[in-house]
């Protein structure tokens, strides 16, 4: 892969590049029953964000419930070829419920797979965003840009929250971030609050489109963009 990226910008810059590209995302405002998908790499370094994200995954819910709430769907990866999408939910409750009992284990990723299923349900009924948090890209980056690239087409914009400084991870999640037409942001594992307002900016947009999000200009979406 030969594009580069800049790995920071300033909030201001960051916040303003978001929403110019927000503003050419196709999401509807204010429309009830709106689709998320929420998306994990579930292999064995991914534990303590695991639980990180089933103790903050209500924030989501939390953040749509004025703006017409939200439809999630979670899936994960793991092991040697597992790849899991549970029933869509309405609750935190029902998420919470099906997040307990997972326990990560060791294997490869499976973005691809994440990909193709997130495709699929577009196609039986519109999603509004998905999003994926992963540390780790182990699959053909062409085959995956592919992807993006449809999801582009489709109006499925990705976000993708790389936890973790790996710089070759950083330019895989950019530029399908860009192909989808979506964003991308790195996190410290080590801050809930961070990974609580990138999970409650999404779901802002998912549920309310930009006006959702220009009300977030001064958190949320703030704490979304500086890690760009």
């Amino acid at each position: 892969m030969t594009e580069s990226f800049p790995e920071k910008r300033s909030s201001s810059q960051a916040i303003a590049s978001f929403l110019d590209k927000a503003e050419k995302l196709p999401a509807k405002r204010g429309v009830s029953g709106c689709r998320l998908v929420f998306a994990l790499d579930a292999t064995a370094s991914r534990q303590p964000t695991w639980d990180q994200a089933r103790a903050l995954h209500g924030e989501m819910f939390d953040a749509s419930k004025t703006l017409g709430g939200l439809s999630i769907q979670l899936c994960y990866y793991r092991g040697l070829g597992q790849f899991h999408a549970s029933p869509w939910g309405r609750s935190p409750g029902q998420l919470h419920d099906e997040m307990v009992s997972v326990r990560c284990a060791a294997g490869y990723t499976q973005i691809h797979t994440l990909l193709r299923h997130c495709l699929a349900e577009h196609q039986q009924e519109k999603l509004k965003a998905v999003i994926f948090i992963g540390d780790a890209v182990e699959e053909s980056v062409d085959a995956l840009c592919g992807l993006a690239g449809e999801c582009g087409l489709r109006q499925l914009p990705l976000f993708l929250f790389q936890e973790g400084s790996d710089g070759d991870v950083t330019r895989v999640f950019k530029r399908l971030a860009k192909l989808s037409g979506g964003a991308y942001a790195r996190f410290d594992a080590a801050s809930a609050a961070q990974l609580r307002d990138l999970l409650r900016a999404v779901a802002s947009y998912a549920s309310g489109g930009v006006d959702a999000l220009r009300k977030l200009q001064d958190n949320a979406a703030r704490h979304l963009l500086e890690q760009l």
